[in-house]
């Protein structure tokens, strides 16, 4: 994987292989960067990366300095990795948690600018993610869902749902916070 953008822009980092991961291709992350970039200042956001694996997501965001970001999964591999990353390049807005994705929605108290979920593929409850966030009221105003998930799977309609971008056998939906909330 490599950073495609900010102060560690093309630094490649080689995460072990027994890792349960499929991290998001560089293609698909510059397009989904170049979307966020449009809409908000990263150094302004609270930023929550959910399923964090690699924790390639969570070091992008913070190579561009975002505020804050949380990165959360249950994987203790993947926990492990992520910290010493975050030690080594002394990425400090990253605050990692080792949890499950589901159990930390339906318990958090925060609101985010950015939540970014990329859950297994496989995963049969991919759908209910969205659902948890709304009901939680997790976003903040003007805040977005990003849920990555196979193009085959169709999330339109779901709560806040805005719109679904296409990058090969992968897809990003978009949520924002729906007039209910």
């Amino acid at each position: 994987m490599r950073i495609v953008g900010g102060r560690l822009k093309g630094i490649q980092f080689h995460a072990p292989a027994k890792l349960p991961v499929r991290p998001t291709t560089d293609m698909a992350k510059e397009a989904l960067f170049n979307i966020l970039l449009n809409s908000y200042d990263f150094d302004e956001c609270k930023i929550l990366d959910l399923f964090t694996g690699t924790g390639n997501i969570s070091i992008e965001f913070a190579s561009r300095d975002a505020q804050s970001i949380t990165a959360v999964d249950k994987h203790p591999g993947c926990v492990a990795w992520l910290k010493s990353v975050k030690e080594k390049h002394q990425l400090n807005s990253i605050d990692i948690r080792k949890a499950d994705v589901f159990k930390f929605l339906a318990q958090s108290t925060e609101k985010y600018d950015i939540i970014f979920a990329d859950p297994p593929y496989d995963l049969p409850n991919i759908p209910l993610l969205p659902q948890l966030v709304h009901q939680h009221r997790l976003l903040n105003e003007n805040g977005v869902l990003v849920v990555e998930h196979p193009s085959m799977l169709k999330l339109d309609q779901q709560p806040g749902y805005t719109e679904t971008r296409k990058y090969g056998y992968s897809s990003f939906s978009f949520f924002t916070v729906t007039s209910s909330q």
